[in-house]
């Protein structure tokens, strides 16, 4: 089958980690948004997204498509409804598209369908960014089940101290010594090749991804998801890191959303809590405003290779664009735009040059190459999104 997932407004609102990339690419729980799906239904998968970012993130299509909108999180209904569509017939809820089994004609003639089906069920919909925090949690329950179903766990050495060793899932090469991990509140996933370091404190629900590593004496708490390759200390609650991203010094971040090849430097704090307890405004992009999230705890949100130094100090509810050096002294805005050099509302633009340059020397210490089209999509925003 032909699988396209598509971005929706959604993209728009969860910039700006969507910024380099589709709404499929984005971690919460253990795996991508497109991971997930590849795992629920099998089927040959690509992009439908913004022209700028579809030269790395192709499009493929065929006569017929199963076209997925992957902001929609799913579950067994939603699975087995998208199965059983009719070619022609598209799933919709409150008159939004979820999926549907059609040409991209009529993907792109909506209206003039008439076979469509009502999802009236329970179901999360990830529209903001505090979303992917406030349900990653849920995320991981879910994930743990689809990953670890069937399967056997790699024994936990006797080193560590374990609570409730069956809700704890340590895939092979996965190195685990001289820690505490307690999975009564949620379960604890160690992937391949990861390592939990002596002295750790881990607390599940814990999505340790692929080849990530958590240093010595890291305190982490339920919620947080650390991606693949990404070294964390520190302390850690409620956040997601999306991958190959460090933050491997003391410091805490918490409620907080981190994009790929982000770094903070030793002792970087974000606040989560206003001092008034009120709720936490974050700044929106379609809207170039800040809005009420609802929620009293709501931290850093840093898009792709933006970096803190150290010491670095985040106000409760700030938003970090990409490509962005953080090094001035002081809190910075709430709002920091992409290729910002210092962080403070004065601050001069990033070189653009100079940017591929240190995105590549980062990503040389991980064996990955900035390639022509990454260079592409960073000189599209650094010239033609408007950020304010």
């Amino acid at each position: 089958m032909n699988i396209v997932l598509f971005d929706h407004k959604e993209w728009d609102n969860l910039h700006p980690l969507t910024l380099t990339k589709p709404f499929g690419e984005l971690r919460i729980g253990i795996l991508t948004f497109k991971e997930r799906w590849e795992k629920l239904i099998e089927g040959n998968y690509s992009y439908l997204t913004q022209d700028y970012l579809s030269e790395k993130f192709l499009l493929k299509v065929d006569e017929v498509n199963l076209f997925i909108n992957p902001a929609y999180f799913p579950n067994s209904e939603l699975v087995d409804l998208i199965l059983n569509l009719e070619v022609g017939h598209v799933l919709k809820r409150d008159e939004e598209l979820i999926a549907g089994k059609i040409s991209l004609e009529d993907f792109q003639n909506l209206e003039k369908l008439s076979n469509s089906i009502r999802y009236n069920g329970e179901l999360l919909h990830i529209q903001k960014l505090w979303d992917l925090f406030s349900v990653n949690d849920q995320a991981i329950h879910f994930d743990f089940e689809l990953m670890t179903k069937g399967r056997e766990s790699q024994p936990i050495s006797d080193t560590n101290g374990v609570r409730n060793a069956e809700n704890i899932f340590l895939e092979e090469g996965a190195i685990v010594e001289f820690s505490i991990l307690n999975a009564n509140s949620g379960p604890i996933y160690v992937g391949k090749n990861a390592e939990i370091m002596e002295g750790s404190l881990v607390r599940g629900s814990l999505a340790l991804c692929e080849n990530a590593k958590l240093n010595m004496g890291a305190k982490i708490y339920s919620g947080t998801t650390i991606g693949p390759h990404c070294k964390v200390g520190g302390e850690v609650n409620n956040s997601i890191l999306m991958g190959y991203s460090n933050k491997g010094h003391d410091g805490f971040l918490g409620n907080s959303v981190l994009g790929e090849w982000c770094n903070l430097g030793a002792d970087t704090n974000n606040s989560n809590l206003k001092n008034n307890y009120s709720n936490v405004n974050l700044w929106n992009y379609p809207s170039k405003s800040f809005q009420d999230t609802g929620l009293q705890f709501c931290g850093l949100m840093m898009g792709d290779f933006s970096k803190s130094a150290i010491n670095a100090q985040f106000n409760t509810g700030t938003v970090v664009g990409v490509s962005s050096n953080l090094f001035e002294v002081g809190f910075p805005p709430k709002f920091i735009p992409s290729f910002s050099w210092g962080g403070n509302e004065n601050s001069p633009k990033f070189d653009l040059d100079r940017s591929y340059e240190a995105a590549q020397k980062m990503m040389e210490r991980r064996k990955k190459i900035l390639t022509e089209e990454d260079k592409k999509i960073l000189k599209h925003i650094y010239f033609e999104v408007t950020e304010y």
